[in-house]
């Protein structure tokens, strides 16, 4: 069985798992050192340094934000997608990857990549 950790607000993760940390899909990943205990690690972004590390539960419980939700529900990762296609701080690969691997059978919204949906570059157009 593979260790597990309470988030703050009471749902429970394993490695496998994705979550909403600070209104971005993390997964977490246990730690050997000796200072830290555990890092959450974005689902883009994993292994590229940004991983946040945690020495124990109560750092993250300091930690935890109102954008955090914890486990989401199909329907509300699909809805967090929805919204990143409109967010400048999403690429749209970034989102096409994301979408890949949340667990939602998720569609863009019809004509959300046409004008304002697409990444940065893409409305710089570059």
């Amino acid at each position: 069985m593979s260790r597990t950790l309470e988030l703050p607000n009471g749902d429970v993760v394993s490695p496998d798992d994705v979550f909403c940390y600070n209104d971005y899909p993390y997964r977490l990943v246990w730690l050997e050192g000796d200072t830290h205990e555990f890092a959450l690690s974005p689902l883009y972004w994993g292994d590229s340094g940004m991983d946040i590390p945690f020495r124990d539960r109560e750092a993250l419980v300091d930690q935890w934000e109102v954008d955090s939700e914890g486990q989401m529900t199909a329907e509300e990762w699909a809805d967090w997608l929805d919204d990143a296609t409109t967010d400048p701080r999403f690429s749209d690969d970034e989102v096409t990857s994301l979408a890949a691997e949340l667990p939602t059978e998720w569609d863009p919204e019809e004509g959300a990549s046409d004008s304002s949906g697409g990444g940065i570059r893409d409305r710089l157009g570059l």
